[in-house]
């Protein structure tokens, strides 16, 4: 017999008891049930406005209630949601012409989430190892401090040993070395080695960009043996930095690279993309596939985002806004004794405090502000690249509010 449900009428903390007798307690979650959004404020059920400097973790890029985006998924649902990918569908075809286009890249598969993009950027890479020598003890080298997903494959390349203990083992061959420490990346390349991987920017692991010259060493190094480069821009990428995938930044381009977050801006979806060179030496018909990934619903949403990306200079309100926005976070670490520095670029920056920062969170939560943390001590900022500086201030006195 089903029960009476989730009533109309429930106030705030009756739909939080529901969901925790219902969901897997997998999240400690805010204390809020959100309703609706307008731009960049959400409003909870009980009608109290927010600030948003979360954007869903860097996925509501355009803020919402944009109502081109939503009249295109309106307008998609009402033709074909999806058909799988036995079948060609137009939506598809125009957002990977488009994302080649933004990226750079030659080949694109889409997935339904960053840490499935992950699962396939391995598989390409080891495939495309096997090829070669046809053996299959081929390794990867990941970064410590690094965050690539949940799944057991995503998990294997993670590099914060606490998210993988209780599942190993995890698959085998992975090391970790130190994001912008070529030495200790030196430390581990063999001949065995297929792929370097990690995020141009690391998110989850405290804002940590990776440099240029970094980089520049990698992918040298990549190039003389033979082994892909593989970056992760699931959080970072998508204009987050100012440019639509980081590591453009410096123009060094990897061989296969991951996005997702705001690629679809709420609609779930991600893609993996590659080089011809890895395209057509890697993964075959049969090799990997997706029931969902690239349905015509995801991809008209990909397309419509890309589209406005171009139409409202979102790239160029980044790079104005993010350099305000590093200001106002410089000016707080120079005021409060309590914060030791700042870390990042564009629109995905870190406060790092002395101490955890939950308290700190949560007081702003309950002022109208969202924000979320980036390890125990460090504040996250991720709000919408449609963020205006009269946002930044409201956000900084907000949160000046909580450090009182």
């Amino acid at each position: 017999m089903i029960g009476k449900g989730v009533g109309a009428n429930m106030d705030m903390q009756g739909y939080i008891e529901e969901a925790e007798a219902a969901l897997l307690h997998t999240y400690n979650r805010y204390q809020v049930v959100f309703d609706k959004g307008e731009g960049v404020y959400l409003y909870d059920i009980e009608g109290k406005k927010y600030l948003d400097f979360v954007s869903g973790i860097a996925v509501f890029a355009l803020g919402y209630r944009n109502k081109e985006y939503n009249d295109a998924l309106k307008a998609q649902i009402d033709k074909l949601i999806h058909t799988s990918n036995y079948y060609y569908n137009v939506p598809a075809i125009e957002a990977a012409k488009k994302l080649k286009e933004i990226s750079g890249m030659d080949r694109v598969f889409f997935t339904n989430s960053g840490a499935e993009a992950i699962e396939g950027a391995i598989k390409a890479a080891r495939k495309y190892a096997y090829l070669k020598d046809g053996t299959t003890d081929h390794e990867i080298i990941a970064m410590e401090h690094s965050f690539h997903g949940r799944t057991m494959g995503a998990l294997s390349v993670t590099g914060n040993p606490h998210y993988r203990e209780a599942f190993e083992p995890m698959i085998g061959n992975i090391r970790f070395a130190k994001l912008n420490d070529f030495d200790s990346v030196l430390e581990h390349v063999n001949e065995k080695t297929c792929a370097i991987l990690f995020e141009t920017v690391q998110g989850e692991g405290g804002i940590y960009p990776a440099t240029e010259d970094f980089m520049q060493k990698v992918k040298k190094l990549c190039e003389e043996k033979d082994i892909l480069l593989i970056l992760d821009e699931i959080q970072c990428g998508m204009g987050r930095t100012g440019y639509m995938y980081a590591w453009q930044r410096f123009g060094i381009k990897p061989d296969i690279m991951t996005t997702a977050k705001a690629l679809g801006c709420g609609v779930p979806v991600g893609a993996f993309l590659m080089t011809e060179k890895v395209g057509a030496n890697s993964l075959a018909a049969g090799d990997h596939g997706t029931t969902y990934g690239g349905n015509p619903l995801a991809a008209a949403a990909i397309c419509k985002v890309l589209e406005l990306f171009e139409k409202e200079n979102v790239l160029a309100n980044v790079r104005e806004v993010g350099v305000y926005l590093e200001e106002q976070l410089d000016a707080l670490v120079a005021e409060y004794d309590c914060i030791e520095t700042r870390r990042g670029i564009g629109l995905l920056q870190g406060l790092v405090f002395k101490e955890p920062v939950g308290d700190i969170i949560k007081k702003a939560m309950e002022k109208g502000l969202v924000l979320i943390n980036a390890g125990s001590n460090i504040i996250r900022f991720v709000p919408p690249l449609i963020i205006s500086k009269q946002n930044v201030d409201e956000m900084i006195s907000i949160l000046k509010q909580t450090l009182v």
